[in-house]
């Protein structure tokens, strides 16, 4: 029969093996822990990676001309995917950089221009003035559909949240300043527009 001092013993040795196995146990589920984080982590990692490389629903159109019947369909694409919960943006490079430009004034001449809704000879279109009557033409055209001008449109793609940015190389080689056009814009250089291509879904060039 155990007397005091022996029964004290045995439950100081209880207490001590139980403490002991209370760290082992802790000691092993903070491995498991620390391994389960860990394969979460390169899991997580992996993903990211997978979706940053993803194509993603996107449009992106580089305008390059400048004339009335040509600054339309880029702004008229970004806008409609737009509306249609796509994300958009529009590059601006050699002439088109003139749709951006405050006060714009785009015209579209009828010379050499067969593709003209209202054909008109070269020996007539040539003639001062013809020009202006173009353009006049074909706003009246678009107006009477109910198409806003360009100058709305720029306000809408803006307010829409489409992406209009200025080629950089082609503002320093026709000398072409910030301050001369439109506001709500962004400045880059070709990397940004084909890093942003790259990872579109659809890529237009007009």
């Amino acid at each position: 029969m155990s007397t005091g001092p022996d029964i004290a013993m045995d439950q100081k040795l209880q207490a001590y093996i139980n403490q002991q196995v209370d760290r082992r146990v802790i000691s092993a589920s903070k491995q498991i822990f620390d391994a389960l984080t860990k394969k979460i982590n390169a899991v997580e990692s992996k993903v990211q990676q997978v979706e940053a490389k993803a194509v993603k629903n996107r449009v992106a159109v580089v305008a390059s001309k400048g004339t009335l019947d040509m600054a339309y369909p880029p702004l008229l694409l970004a806008t409609t995917a737009r509306s249609m919960g796509i994300e958009a943006s529009i590059f601006f490079t050699l002439y088109g950089m003139s749709i951006l430009k405050k006060n714009a004034r785009l015209k579209v001449a009828p010379l050499a221009n067969p593709a003209m809704p209202m054909p008109v000879p070269n020996i007539i279109g040539a003639l001062p003035g013809m020009t202006a009557v173009a353009s006049m033409m074909m706003s009246g055209m678009f107006k009477k559909q109910q198409v806003p001008p360009i100058k709305e449109l720029l306000t809408m793609a803006r307010e829409t949240g489409v992406k209009l940015v200025a080629c950089q190389m082609t503002m320093d080689v026709l000398g072409i300043k910030q301050e001369d056009l439109v506001e709500g814009i962004e400045f880059g250089g070709l990397a940004t527009f084909i890093e942003y291509g790259m990872e579109s879904t659809i890529t237009l060039f007009v």
